[in-house]
């Protein structure tokens, strides 16, 4: 019989390899349903959608605005000026081979001081991401020599922005698998398990995200390539820590039994329980995300849960299936041997006998630090950032935009859109008029200027020019102001339009964030009680994290302002960033507290956390410098707020590992010994025959 346990573990590799191929086609056709709109998130109750839904009854065709710009050092002559309309003329041909123009382009339209010309060319909305070729071919079809040539308004601006997710399925997964590939070698010195660990990782984000393409294209969830690109980071960085767990538990076990198959019986019955409890508290953290009402969050919070969930089962199957097959094999050259323990007395063994020594110092220390950087969180600008903004680098449609505003009413392109009944429209009209920020306002007529408005179920348009750039922050205080205005006029006037859109997605996420902050708190507390069996040591926990994040958010509020020059940040970074803190900070303690309280059963709670810190130090730092390491491969892409996530959920990750998890919470621990897990109680064991490492005397 023994000669055929092979089997099974050969079957496993069997089915996850053959299905491997199936998956990954399937997968691959996520990014061709990516939503990157802020309109298509926003929910049935804000402004903006409302004001959408209606102006659309004032014109059959609806169009996303792209403005065709030419620049030149001086006034355009004739020459240029004919050399213009003609590339007009062919930027409209283009438009239309492709498929993506939905109405007649404006005419030639030169500024008042001759110096450059417009051109505003409707594009289809329905484009998705093959807008970015469609602008990229605009672009070379309207250079005219003598003049600087930009498309922008809100087509090249998006385009811009949706280009900054190009690098999705290739340079970000190849950063993020080439830096794990790295650390892994460095710390096993091994050729082959490395990449065991990264097939687990790869398998599992090919499921994941074939799973997420299934979801997306039966309407169930609605992607952008910001969740599609955190997804993927954090199926790579999860399925990786399992691993990594998995296989230190494996590597203790065979050095206390000769045979690879008992050893591994050992480590999955000792690791699946953190590793399950890890990956539900990472999983019920994202779900909490369905409460947001930005439809980007809900679409984030299924497809991490789901690849987050492949993750825990690659963990628990494939990986233990290769490991049982190469056996000892699978760590050469460094393999472990039966009956031989590691030398004991370095490195981690270190931190826990000075943990043990001095906790009140520790603890002390350690929590004053923390508290010193949190005292900055408040001053963490989240106010929101624009798409000119986020995108990194350099962009011609933010060139562009800037080059309008140099010439022309900078809101022209993208006029604010204000929907009002139409007994008040001449009030209304003028109270938009008269307010700050605004260049000029007209009534829809359907038709040339100055006629007659146009009248749809008792309601009037009005196209409202604002006199900054319809994509900044000044304009989102435009239209804040202009509400404030119109409904004083008649508060039935509705405003809408991009940047409104822009302004309801801020208010919306900060609506989020004070919902789903307290809700994943909660859940994680009595997920944690659950499986601690005990309430002291999951407040502690939670405790620990908070002000993880707390200090996190402060170095941040820090560097982004005083050292990176960010222009601010947003409501929903500072959401995802808490969600992922939170759960993944919480799985190195869930790593660290399972292995506490399995020692504290044996040698007491003070010995017993000693013990564990001891044995998980190396792979919880491991894990540690893997996920921050893979949330740091998010910097590849140009654009701010993923920038901004990589570093807070980076530096979070190394903050709770070097600190809390080496230091707050077992000296905390140790402190407080068996009542930490009050109301339950330890059943006390007699320590394993086998030899025990020995910490630095306390």
């Amino acid at each position: 019989m023994a000669r055929w346990r092979w089997l099974l573990p050969g079957l496993v590799l069997l089915v996850w390899l053959g299905s491997s191929g199936p998956l990954s086609a399937l997968g691959g056709q996520l990014t061709g349903l990516q939503e990157n709109d802020t309109a298509a998130f926003l929910p049935d109750s804000a402004e903006s959608t409302r004001v959408a839904e209606l102006s659309a009854q004032f014109s059959p065709v609806q169009a996303i605005p792209a403005v065709l710009l030419w620049e030149g050092d001086g006034p355009l002559d004739a020459q240029a000026t004919a050399a213009i309309a003609e590339r007009a003329a062919e930027a409209a041909r283009v438009a239309e081979d492709a498929g993506a123009l939905a109405a007649p382009p404006s005419p030639p339209i030169p500024s008042q001081d001759g110096e450059a010309v417009q051109v505003v060319l409707p594009l289809d909305p329905e484009l998705g991401d093959e807008i970015v070729t469609v602008v990229g071919d605009l672009r070379e079809a309207i250079a005219v020599t003598g003049t600087e040539s930009f498309v922008t308004g809100p087509g090249g601006i998006f385009a811009d922005f949706a280009n900054g997710f190009a690098g999705i399925d290739g340079l970000l997964l190849l950063a993020a698998f080439g830096v794990v590939l790295l650390i892994l070698l460095v710390v096993y010195r091994s050729p082959i398990l490395p990449f065991l660990v990264i097939g687990t990782a790869g398998l599992a984000l090919t499921a994941g995200n074939a799973v997420a393409y299934l979801l997306a294209d039966n309407g169930v969830i609605t992607v952008n390539g910001q969740s599609q690109g955190i997804a993927s980071i954090l199926v790579v960085g999860a399925a990786t820590d399992y691993g990594l767990l998995l296989v230190a538990r494996f590597r203790e076990e065979l050095r206390r039994e000769q045979s690879k198959y008992a050893a591994m019986a050992t480590a999955l019955r000792r690791s699946w329980e953190p590793i399950v409890a890890s990956g539900a508290t990472v999983v019920l953290g994202v779900l909490c995300l369905l409460l947001s009402d930005l439809a980007s969050n809900r679409g984030l919070g299924p497809i991490s849960a789901v690849s987050v969930t492949l993750s825990v089962v690659a963990a628990l199957t494939f990986l233990p299936a290769a490991l049982v097959l190469l056996g000892r094999a699978a760590f050469w050259p460094f393999r472990p041997r039966y009956g031989v323990e590691p030398p004991a007395g370095r490195g981690w063994q270190r931190v826990a006998g000075a943990v043990g020594r001095r906790p009140r110092r520790v603890l002390a220390l350690s929590t004053l630090a923390l508290v010193a950087a949190a005292v900055f969180a408040p001053s963490y600008d989240a106010s929101g950032i624009t798409f000119s903004d986020a995108i990194q680098g350099e962009s011609d449609g933010v060139a562009g935009q800037e080059a309008l505003a140099r010439h022309f009413d900078a809101g022209t392109g993208s006029p604010t859109v204000v929907v009002t009944p139409a007994e008040t429209w001449p009030a209304v009209a003028d109270a938009a008029a008269g307010s700050d920020g605004v260049a000029t306002v007209a009534p829809f007529t359907g038709g040339p200027p100055g006629g007659q408005p146009v009248v749809v179920d008792g309601l009037v348009r009005l196209d409202v020019v604002l006199d900054v750039p319809a994509d900044s922050t000044e304009a989102i205080e435009v239209v804040q102001g202009l509400r404030a205005e119109l409904d004083a006029a008649d508060p039935a006037a509705l405003v809408g339009g991009d940047t409104a859109s822009n302004l309801d997605a801020q208010e919306t996420a900060a609506r989020d964030l004070r919902v789903i902050v307290p809700t994943v708190l909660a859940v994680i507390t009595v997920v944690l009680a659950l499986l601690l069996r005990a309430l002291v040591a999951p407040l502690l926990l939670m405790a620990t994290v908070v002000l993880s994040v707390a200090a996190t958010v402060g170095v941040a509020a820090l560097l982004f302002d005083g050292v990176f020059g960010f222009p601010g940040s947003d409501p929903t970074i500072l959401l995802i960033a808490f969600v992922f803190l939170v759960a993944l900070g919480i799985d190195y303690n869930i790593f660290l507290m399972t292995r506490a309280r399995e020692e504290s059963a044996r040698h007491g709670t003070r010995d017993g956390v000693l013990r564990a810190l001891a044995v998980t130090g190396g792979v919880i730092t491991s894990a540690g410098l893997v996920l921050a390491a893979t949330f740091g491969a998010l910097s590849v892409l140009p654009l701010l707020f993923l920038v901004q996530l990589a570093f807070l959920v980076g530096f979070g990750v190394l903050l709770d590992t070097f600190v809390v998890r080496s230091l707050v919470v077992p000296s905390a621990v140790a402190l407080l010994g068996d009542r930490t897990w009050w109301p339950g109680r330890l059943a006390r064991r007699p320590a394993d025959p086998e030899p025990e490492r020995e910490l630095e005397p306390v």
